[in-house]
């Protein structure tokens, strides 16, 4: 489908999913050096949470610019019932 003639994520965007992406990559090494060194399940299942809630982070970003660039356009360009058939699909889809 195409919604813009330019990018859909433009760079100051991807340069904040970049910068949360990263941050889950180390937490989830970290998970990795926590099983290695034995350490506590509770210890363990912090960093876990603490890696859900980086990468949760990182799809409001996305969804905040899918709402604001590509839904807003879509819906201006008169395609509004197609766009609210997705929006509600994308709801579902992020919160199982």
């Amino acid at each position: 489908m195409r919604v813009l003639d330019e990018t859909f994520v433009p760079d100051e965007r991807k340069a904040e999913v970049r910068k949360r992406l990263a941050r889950l990559k180390g937490q989830l090494e970290g998970v990795e050096r926590m099983l290695d060194s034995n350490r506590p399940c509770a210890e363990i299942l912090t960093q876990v949470s603490a890696a859900q809630e980086a990468l949760r982070g990182t799809g409001r970003v996305i969804v905040r610019n899918y709402l604001e660039r590509c839904a807003t356009t879509a819906i201006k360009e008169g395609r509004g019932q197609e766009i609210y058939d997705e929006v509600m699909d994308l709801v579902f889809k992020v919160t199982r």
